[in-house]
């Protein structure tokens, strides 16, 4: 697993820009709360409003996740989402350098549920979905409930290795993304990792399967992985509440799953995703291609 990894070196000058960046958001987060929510929002804003990289993609998808909305609603959730997405900047700051005492309010319901299914031994899947509060929550549910996780490289080496080292000092294990043999030995070894199959790209686990009733790339490892290792799949949601504080919920561990249908499943995870983020439709990550059937082909994000 990763915890071996030799330390890189960024001593090359085309790695100068991103360091001199996370030393800034390090100093950044040394700010009151308050103030870097203000900054985040202000942030968010003028990204929506003055840089046009992903607006396209986030419109197209709210378009086709909630048909039901206006133009002008639309319009709004997305102005919302950049917002949301500016905060999590800083979320994700706190998250992987403040001291715990630092954290904002948060709430852990059905903590239960997850001890009950880690009482079986087999290992579990912490199932959730890609929300802008992915690294906030996770930081607040590391300090009380110990887990595992999954990473996958960022683009920027930089950023990788911040990300790599936050996950290993909050973690018990880290495992790649590519690491199916480390990521199955971790759950028989009776850990639990956390999981978010809802960003799908085409491999021998996926298929196209509706999500908000749209065709989409959609992994289906979840019924598989559960099946090969006996580990229980525990869902789990945090959100960013209107009053600033954060709630965590885990829900009980998903009855008679896996099936012997793998495609019953994953639709089974694509609608409980739905029911999740429609209750915080502007912190779920639509800046992502999510409805995008390969990489060749760009489909409903084609430009006219």
């Amino acid at each position: 697993m990763s915890r071996d990894r030799a330390k890189p070196s960024f001593r090359h000058l085309r790695h100068w820009p991103a360091l001199l960046g996370v030393r800034l958001f390090k100093l950044l987060s040394l700010l009151p709360w308050s103030v870097q929510t203000r900054l985040g929002r202000m942030i968010g804003w003028l990204f929506f409003h003055c840089v046009r990289v992903r607006r396209h993609v986030v419109a197209v998808n709210l378009r086709l996740a909630f048909p039901e909305k206006s133009p002008n609603e639309q319009h709004a959730l997305a102005a919302a989402h950049y917002r949301s997405l500016g905060l999590g900047v800083f979320e994700t700051c706190l998250a992987w350098w403040a001291p715990a005492k630092r954290l904002p309010p948060h709430e852990i319901v059905g903590r239960e549920h997850l001890e009950a299914a880690q009482a079986r031994g087999k290992g579990v899947l912490l199932l959730t979905a890609h929300f802008t509060t992915l690294e906030i929550c996770a930081r607040m549910f590391a300090e009380s409930l110990p887990f595992g996780c999954l990473y996958r490289e960022a683009n920027n080496a930089v950023v990788a290795e911040q990300m790599r080292l936050a996950r290993e000092a909050r973690t018990r294990v880290a495992v790649s993304m590519d690491d199916l043999r480390g990521l199955l030995r971790a759950l028989k070894q009776g850990h639990t990792i956390w999981y978010a199959p809802d960003q799908g790209k085409r491999s021998k686990f996926s298929k196209i399967l509706p999500f908000f009733g749209v065709p989409a790339m959609t992994n289906t490892a979840t019924s598989r992985l559960a099946e090969m290792t006996g580990a229980a799949v525990v869902p789990y949601f945090g959100i960013r509440r209107p009053d600033g504080s954060y709630l965590l919920t885990i829900l009980p561990a998903l009855d008679n799953f896996p099936t012997a249908d793998a495609e019953a499943d994953s639709l089974r995870i694509n609608r409980l995703f739905e029911e999740h983020i429609k209750a915080a439709p502007d912190q779920y990550f639509w800046v992502h291609r999510r409805f995008k059937l390969s990489r060749r082909e760009p489909g409903v994000y084609t430009t006219t």
